[in-house]
């Protein structure tokens, strides 16, 4: 699946992949995820795409947006939007996915291999864009879920499907080694697209 001369860039739906991996049962180690995605290749880029809610005095996902930034990723954030929906409920939404579609198209000239860490059916076309300009595309996500986390025409679309749950090993970490801190309500309270 991995060519050692290939030129890697890894597209991190951050939102994304904490459901996914929360539901499979683990916490990623994003410093061991890096280190396996170097060992397949040379890794040009890692990016991590995220939504912030601004106003909260301490947010739990910011120490580990911190982080990813130095430490080898290129972080991509913005506020999260507040609305009302329909039934009068107070709504936050923050989706990455045009932020994340227009780095890999800028990016597309400079790499051999694109590794997506998400399951949004919405990325089928840009996977399909990126395949059209000769370029491999592997899909992160899992089907181990009821409903799975990766829609089926993402999976169908993507060259390669890497279950997550087979990197647990590698790129894995107990949750019980998680460091003290406040809920995770902030990295999973973000409505996406899915």
């Amino acid at each position: 699946m991995f060519d050692p001369r290939e030129k890697i860039a890894l597209f991190i739906d951050g939102a994304n992949l904490y459901s996914t991996a929360k539901a499979i049962g683990f916490d990623i180690d994003y410093k061991r995820l890096l280190k396996e995605f170097q060992a397949k290749g040379y890794l040009l880029r890692a990016y991590y795409y995220t939504a912030l809610v601004e106003e909260q005095e301490y947010s739990s996902i910011r120490p580990l947006i911190d982080w990813l930034d130095y430490n080898g990723y290129k972080v991509v954030t913005k506020p999260v939007k507040e609305f009302v929906d329909s039934t009068g409920r107070r709504k936050i939404k923050g989706n990455m996915d045009i932020e994340l579609a227009v780095d890999a198209m800028q990016l597309v000239d400079h790499v051999d291999h694109v590794v997506l860490f998400s399951g949004d059916g919405d990325f089928r076309s840009l996977v399909e864009a990126l395949q059209r300009r000769g370029r491999k595309v592997s899909v992160v996500s899992t089907l181990q879920t009821q409903p799975p986390m990766i829609a089926d025409d993402l999976r169908r679309q993507a060259d390669h499907f890497i279950e997550l749950s087979t990197l647990m090993q590698k790129v894995g970490r107990d949750p019980s080694e998680r460091p003290q801190r406040m809920m995770d309500e902030d990295e999973g309270a973000v409505e996406d697209d899915y």
